[in-house]
Order: C-alpha cells, then structure tokens, then sequence
C-alpha cells in the first residue's frame, strides 16, 4: 500500500514541486497551506509522514507541531525552513521533529529523507511486533518501555519527544559502549548527515535535562571528548 505524505506549505510552488516529486516515486500525496487546515486534516486521517514547513499562516509549523506531541500523536515530521537561524532548527527537533531540510532544499535529497524517515519506521515497527514480551529496560532509576514509548524515573514519568525516546532507547541498549556521532545518526536518524553531528548533540543535552537529576554532573550519560557518547548505570 503507497505512504501517505501531507505536505503544509503556503507557497504553492513549493508544494507542486515536492508532490510531482513524491507522486514519481509513488507516494500519495495531500496538501495544506496552513497550520490550522493541517490540524484540520490530521484529525481526518493521520499521514504516514506529514512535511511541514516552519513559517505558516494562522499557526506556525512549531505550534503545529507542539500540538501533535502533546496530543501524543507520533507521526513521523520532517521540518521544512527558509530560515537560516539555528534556534528555529534546534526548538523544532526539541518540540519533536524527526528531521529538517532548509530551503532551498534539491528534490532528490527530500524523496531520500522521506524514505529513509519511513525506512526507521518500519524497522521499528517490525522490530515491536516480533517482541513476544514487553521488553522493559530497567537502569538506575529509569524504566524505559520500548513498546509504549514511556520512561519514568524513579516512578515519575518524563516527557520525551519520539526521536528522544528512540536515541535513550538505543544507547541504554548498547550500555557500557562508546558511540560515536556518526553511529548515533546511523543508527537513530537512519540518515547520512554529512558529518552534521548538531542534530545528536542537540537531543543530548535535551535528554540529559529530562533524565539526569543534574544534567551537568550526568550519571546517565557520559560524553567521550573527541569521540561521541557513553551510556553508563547500573542496569537492574
């Protein structure tokens, strides 16, 4: 069955452009050129990835998605801006954004970001559905639950964005090993970033704030200099 894409957009150029792209590959495709006509769409029918751009009338693209995340909706998004400022690209994968392009942005490069965002999907849904058994991760006083997308921490539960959720997972699943940058991005993102190691520096210091009682004393995780991350704890 062809993924379903929304795309928000309020240039309509731009929005042509990705769906003769999308539709090329085999894509279904719909469209909003507003934050609200997007909310609108979503609660009809959620896509199995919605494109959504930064700067739109009546809500932005940050609110849109603040909105889904506190709704607990985890539709996969990849951001789309104009803007070159750091803070935008950084608040929108701290609201949970799975990924973000900058206009101008090349067609080809999308449809690769599209299907790999979707690619990481599928894998994790696979890899739920062979699980016989909740597999709960008990470290310290955190207990993550792969398969509801929950973590608490000393029984008290912390509110992670999905792509946070999926870096904690992985790197308590691979305790006690370094990981490099590149790793993480392979491994979470399911995409090569070019050496764009931003994104997992970015997540980091978010997940510290959540999960560590001092997010600058971590007892969780532990940077290597030079190298990337390290996971420690004890795990129960």
């Amino acid at each position: 069955m062809s993924k379903r894409i929304l795309v928000v957009d309020d240039e309509s150029s731009i929005v042509k452009l990705v769906q003769f792209n999308l539709e090329k590959e085999g894509f279904l495709v719909d469209s909003a050129s507003d934050g609200l006509m997007a909310i609108e769409k979503l609660k009809d029918q959620l896509p199995d990835l919605l494109l959504l751009d930064l700067m739109l009338p009546q809500i932005d693209g940050l609110e849109v998605c603040r909105r889904l995340r506190q709704e607990k909706i985890h539709v996969p998004i990849l951001m789309l801006t104009a803007k070159s400022d750091e803070f935008d690209k950084v608040l929108g994968l701290e609201l949970g954004a799975d990924d973000y392009m900058t206009k101008p942005f090349s067609p080809r490069e999308l449809t690769a970001r599209v299907k790999a965002i979707l690619r990481r999907v599928e894998a994790l849904k696979g890899s739920q559905q062979e699980e016989t058994e909740p597999s709960l991760i008990k470290i310290g006083e955190l207990l993550i639950n792969p398969d509801g997308y929950e973590v608490t921490r000393a029984g008290e539960e912390l509110d992670l964005t999905p792509k946070e959720f999926e870096l904690l997972a992985y790197m308590a699943n691979h305790r006690g090993k370094v990981l490099s940058r590149d790793q993480l991005l392979n491994a979470v993102w399911n995409y090569d970033y070019v050496g764009d190691s931003r994104i997992v520096d970015v997540h980091v210091s978010h997940l510290r704030d959540k999960i560590e009682v001092d997010s600058r004393n971590p007892y969780y995780i532990k940077t290597v200099r030079g190298i990337g991350y390290k996971f420690e704890g004890k795990k129960l």
